[in-house]
């Protein structure tokens, strides 16, 4: 009877138990829009061969924020700790997609990835290059290129 006590006690405790869990913030800043037209789509990436993305498909998760005075920041909660990385549209017309010039394979609106300056030809971006391990809260800020 003991037994069945103790064990009763364990199933009825045990749900109330937290493990601790490896899981941080991660904010990431967007400053410099040329404008604040439209709005900026932030999507995080935590597979490898996931970027580039043009069509906002192999995401982890993917937010759509307003623009307020040429900027935006954003805060993803509970993310476990890996390695990451961050690709930012900003969508100008609203269309949730990454324009394209007439008879270029650049893009009209403005573009950025975590880690990245510029981008072009030579410099496509990738996830391990665009990459970054999250093993503590964390703020990113990424540069939105126009060209």
């Amino acid at each position: 009877m003991g037994k069945v006590c103790f064990l009763s006690l364990i199933l009825w405790f045990a749900p109330m138990i937290k493990t601790p869990t490896n899981s941080y913030s991660l904010t990431i800043k967007v400053n410099d829009l040329k404008n604040s037209n439209g709005a900026v789509v932030i999507a995080l990436y935590n597979k490898d061969g996931s970027i580039p993305d043009e069509k906002f498909e192999h995401f982890y998760k993917k937010e759509l924020l307003y623009i307020v005075e040429n900027k935006a920041t954003f805060t993803f909660d509970k993310l476990p700790s890996g390695f990451y990385a961050i690709t930012i549209l900003h969508d100008e017309n609203s269309n949730g997609k990454i324009d394209k010039k007439m008879m270029l394979p650049l893009p009209k609106e403005g573009v950025g990835f975590s880690n990245y300056d510029d981008f072009g030809l030579n410099n496509r971006p990738n996830f391990k290059k665009a990459g970054f391990n999250l093993n503590k809260n964390t703020t990113i800020a990424v540069k939105v290129i126009y060209k």
